[in-house]
C-alpha cells in the first residue's frame, strides 16, 4: 500500500492534471484522499513544495529507470529498447504527470526548477549516451535532438486519441525506435 505521502501525491498529480495547479486548494487534495486539508501540511510545507517533491521524485524515478535500463541491457541497441519501453510504460501509467509537468512547473521556485531540470538532462543524458555508443560519429546535438523527439512523442500520449494501450503500446515503442534510428 501506498504511503500517506505517496497517495497525496497521486491525488495532487490528478487534480493539477484535471484542474490546473492554481484552481486546485489544498482542501481538495485533502479531500481525495480522505484527509483534512490542514493535514496535507504534515507531509509537505506547502502547495508549491509539494508539487517540487512530485516533479522532483518523477524524475528521480525516470533517471533510476533509465540507468538501471543500460545497466542490464545485453548491448546498445537493447539498452535503447529498454529505455524506449520504459518511457512507454511510465507514459501510459502516469499521463497525470506528464501533464502537471509540461504545464505546471513555471510554478516552482527557481531553485527546485533547477534540480528538476538538472534531473531531466541527466536522464536525456542517458539516453544520448546509448544512442552515441550505437551511432559513434554521430554529432551529440543530433543524437540529443533525436532522443528529445522520441520522449516527446511518448509523453504525447494524455493528448492522442483513445487506441487502446494494447495497441497504442507497440505504435509508440515502434514510432520511437523510429525516431532514434533517424540519426
Amino acid at each position: 500500500m501506498a504511503s500517506r505521502s505517496d497517495q497525496i501525491l497521486q491525488a495532487a498529480a490528478r487534480l493539477f492534471a484535471e484542474r490546473g495547479y492554481g484552481a486546485t486548494g489544498i482542501d481538495e487534495i485533502g479531500a481525495a484522499v480522505g484527509v483534512s486539508g490542514p493535514a496535507i501540511y504534515w507531509h509537505f510545507p506547502g502547495k508549491q513544495a509539494l508539487l517540487a517533491a512530485m516533479l522532483t521524485d518523477v524524475s528521480e524515478r525516470l533517471l533510476a529507470g533509465g540507468r538501471e535500463c543500460v545497466a542490464q541491457a545485453t548491448g546498445d541497441e537493447a539498452a535503447l529498447a529498454a529505455l524506449v519501453a520504459m518511457q512507454v510504460e511510465f507514459a501510459l501509467e502516469e499521463p497525470d504527470l506528464i501533464v502537471v509537468h509540461g504545464r505546471e512547473l513555471h510554478h516552482l521556485d527557481s531553485e527546485q526548477a533547477h534540480a528538476v531540470r538538472l534531473l531531466q538532462r541527466q536522464y536525456v543524458d542517458v539516453w544520448v549516451d546509448a544512442l552515441q555508443r550505437r551511432h559513434p560519429n554521430a554529432n551529440r546535438q543530433r543524437l540529443a535532438a533525436a532522443v528529445q523527439a522520441a520522449i516527446g512523442l511518448v509523453n504525447s500520449t494524455p493528448h492522442v486519441g483513445k487506441l487502446p494501450r494494447k495497441a497504442l503500446a507497440p505504435l509508440l515503442h515502434d514510432m520511437a525506435l523510429a525516431a532514434l534510428a533517424a540519426v
